[in-house]
């Protein structure tokens, strides 16, 4: 059993999600949508929930930190989407992920 305490990494952390059917890798298109990997469909902040997200922090530097948000679109579409936490944050991304729903931080659910 792992250490609360310890690090999980973000490897670690995909892997797990992608056991739990977490399996689209999703990006924020130039029009303001969380797009799916293939382009083939887009969703607007109100068809998208955060299920959980997780923050990482560089071994090495402190500037090197991530967010990793686990979310679910309205028609089934499971999966995640990053980004830079902090000052290299991308706004699109920051600016698309705060209208959307925000179910709560599930703190053992992928660890």
């Amino acid at each position: 059993m792992q250490d609360k305490e310890e690090l999980t990494s973000m490897v670690q952390v995909l892997a797990n999600l992608r056991k739990d059917g977490y399996t689209e890798e999703f990006r924020i298109t130039d029009k303001g949508m969380m797009g799916t990997t293939d382009g083939a469909e887009a969703f607007g902040p109100e068809q998208v929930q955060i299920v959980n997200f997780y923050r990482f922090e560089g071994e090495s530097n402190p500037d090197d930190m991530a967010i990793l948000y686990v979310v679910e679109t309205s028609n089934g579409h499971k999966g995640t989407i990053s980004d830079a936490y902090g000052t290299y944050s991308d706004e699109t991304i920051e600016s698309f992920m705060k209208q959307v729903k925000d179910l709560g931080k599930n703190l053992d659910r992928h660890v």
